[in-house]
Parts: structure tokens; C-alpha cells; sequence
């Protein structure tokens, strides 16, 4: 499997990106710059990572999806290619439209790096087709505009299409206001568009992937995407 991680000025996880992609996963990886017009090569997985792209200036992922480097992405996404956008990648795919809704700042008005409990809403995604249905994930956040909003008839839409994958819950797996670190709606954690392929996610899978950090919870993201590339 071929990875290619965008990065932009200010990205602060690309590294991490690409250790787990390359180092743990074992995929073929390579870092594509922003500014680039077109993918060296042709890539399976486009990885846009988190960070603070041109310092979250006027809103966060707002210049980024303006970048060169969209354009490719686009075409990527429009294909079937998977893209997976991690906190401030998952910013980006909204503001670029990949996704659909926005991100408001944290409801507390702080940045918040934690862990957090996730339940799998729905595994029947590349992205989360290893996981059981209601499993719980430790995983950790990391931001400050993590607060996912849209409108009610999108919020209909996503919840009858199964695009709502990742929900903060408890510790006994409730949706509850205590457990949402950040006034997402509906406790929203990570979405899928309409076709699978494009997923955005607020917690970092990436910083949960070996043993020595604590959680190998989101490895199964990494590895639910390898399966259903190999069963392509």
C-alpha cells in the first residue's frame, strides 16, 4: 500500500504520520508539500495530518484548502482514493468540502489534550471495518476548534446514511454531556462522505498505535484500511 502525507506550514503530526504509516503499517509513505501541484506518484491512502496549517489563520483549515496540493486531493478523493484527515486534517476536509459541516471553537473556549472514549458507530467503512460495532477506543484529542457543527437536515443525513462513525461517549459507552470534550453535536467525533472513502476525525489514531503510548486503539483504523485495500 502506497501513503502519501500532505504537509503544510504549521503541520506538528506529519512525523508521527508518517512513523506509524511506514514504520508500524509497513506502507510505502512519502511526504507531499503543500505547494506541489500534482502527486509524484499514485498514492492508495492521501493522510492529511493535524497540526495548525498557516498558524489557523482566519479559521482553521480555511487557507489550507486552498493550497496547490487540494486540486490533487480532490481528483484523489473523486476516484475512490481513501483520505483520511486527522484533526486539523479533518478541518481541512471540511472547509475544502470534502466533508460536509464546519468547526466551531471548543464550546469551554480552551484547547484540550486528552484522552478520550469513542464508540464505533458504524463498521462498515474502510476506515473502521475491523472494529466491532459499539467497541470502545481510547484514543487521544488534541485541539482547540474540535467542535463539529451543521445544520439539522445534514445532521439527518449523515446519522440515515451511517456516516457518523466515532462518537465521545463514557466509559460504559453512553453518549453523554460530560463525555463530549468539546460541545461537538451529537457527540460527533468522525465522519465519512456519502461514498466511504473520505473520513475526518478529531482524535489522533496515530498517537495511539503502539503499545508504548499508552493504546494500540487506533491502530485498527490503520489496519481496517489495509484490509479493505486489500479486499479491493
Amino acid at each position: 500500500m502506497k501513503a502519501g502525507i500532505i504537509v503544510y506550514p504549521g503541520s506538528n503530526c506529519d512525523a508521527d504520520a508518517m512513523h506509524v504509516c511506514k514504520e508500524v503499517m509497513g506502507f510505502e509513505t512519502d511526504y507531499i508539500w503543500h505547494a506541489d501541484r500534482n502527486f509524484s506518484k499514485e498514492y492508495d491512502l492521501i493522510l492529511i495530518p493535524g497540526g495548525f496549517s498557516y498558524g489557523d489563520y482566519l479559521r482553521s483549515g480555511a487557507i489550507a484548502r486552498f493550497a496547490n496540493i487540494m486540486e490533487d486531493v480532490n481528483k484523489h478523493a473523486a476516484r475512490g482514493g481513501f483520505v483520511l484527515g486527522i484533526c486539523n486534517g479533518f478541518q481541512i476536509l471540511l472547509e475544502a468540502g470534502l466533508l460536509p459541516g464546519a468547526m466551531l471553537r471548543n464550546n469551554h473556549l480552551k484547547f484540550r489534550c486528552d484522552h478520550v472514549n469513542l464508540r464505533v458507530e458504524n463498521t462498515n467503512t474502510p476506515f473502521t471495518n475491523l472494529a466491532k460495532k459499539d467497541q470502545i477506543l481510547n484514543i487521544p484529542i488534541a485541539h482547540m476548534d474540535g467542535n463539529y457543527f451543521a445544520d439539522a437536515d445534514t445532521i439527518k443525513k449523515l446519522n440515515d446514511n451511517g456516516q457518523i462513525i466515532l462518537r465521545y461517549v463514557n466509559e460504559e459507552g453512553i453518549v453523554t454531556k460530560e463525555a463530549n470534550p468539546n460541545g461537538a453535536l451529537e457527540n460527533i467525533a468522525g465522519i465519512v462522505n456519502q461514498a466511504g472513502n473520505v473520513c475526518g476525525m478529531m482524535p489522533h489514531p496515530e498517537r495511539a498505535a503502539e503499545s508504548i503510548l499508552g493504546s494500540v486503539d487506533g491502530k485498527i483504523i490503520f489496519d481496517s484500511i489495509l484490509k479493505h485495500w486489500g479486499d479491493k
